[in-house]
């Protein structure tokens, strides 16, 4: 009887990249689909200590869905440290001005708070439009 644990190296690491089409996605399912990705939580050799995700490609980010009226309810808040250095934008509003911007956002909120989410997160390509330059990458439709 073998009792040892499987660990996956490095260099043992498979990455492929998906595209996602948002047009008419929920902001927020689509967020956890492709966080999960990043993350590699997919395939079964999956470790919270290694970077074993895809990468993943959004196109239509300015034709995302969100439920209810949060397009003017929710609020992206920042402070510069400054006084009177509190910026507040509506997602109706960052929507118009930088779409890719809002699905980077909430992906990056559901990516581990460490070096690794950072890591993780370098591997998401947003696109506002239906063109990106990862042709060569032959990317498959993420399911």
């Amino acid at each position: 009887m073998n009792a040892k644990t499987y660990t996956v190296r490095e260099s043992e690491i498979d990455r492929r990249w998906y595209v996602v089409d948002a047009s008419g996605e929920t902001l927020g399912r689509l967020a956890s689909r492709i966080a999960r990705v990043l993350e590699g939580k997919h395939k079964p050799t999956w470790s919270p200590t290694l970077d074993s995700g895809d990468h993943v490609i959004v196109l239509n980010a300015a034709r995302i869905v969100v439920s209810s009226d949060k397009l003017d309810s929710k609020l992206y808040i920042r402070h510069s440290g400054y006084p009177q250095g509190l910026r507040q934008e509506t997602l109706g509003h960052l929507l118009a001005r930088r779409p890719e911007e809002v699905i980077r956002r909430a992906v990056k909120g559901m990516l581990p708070h460490t070096r690794l989410g950072v890591q993780q997160l370098r591997k998401l390509k947003v696109y506002a439009g239906t063109d990106h330059p990862h042709q060569a990458q032959r990317p498959e439709p993420l399911a």
